[in-house]
């Protein structure tokens, strides 16, 4: 019939295997997007705090 025994768990480890790298993977996008988001936000905080201390600088010197 097949040259695979009864107990032969191959095709079910292999499915695991893949759907643990697959989740790894998605962890790591995961983690990679949150990374950049945090990044853009410390960005922009950056730029307003520019911005407003700029304002100030016209606005008391001018």
């Amino acid at each position: 019939m097949t040259d695979r025994d009864w107990y032969d768990d191959s095709d079910y480890e292999g499915a695991v295997e893949r759907a643990e790298r697959m989740t790894r993977v998605g962890w790591g996008a995961i983690a990679g997007v949150t990374g950049l988001l945090g990044i853009a936000v410390i960005a922009v905080a950056v730029a307003c705090v520019a911005v407003a201390v700029a304002m100030a600088y016209v606005v008391a010197f001018r």
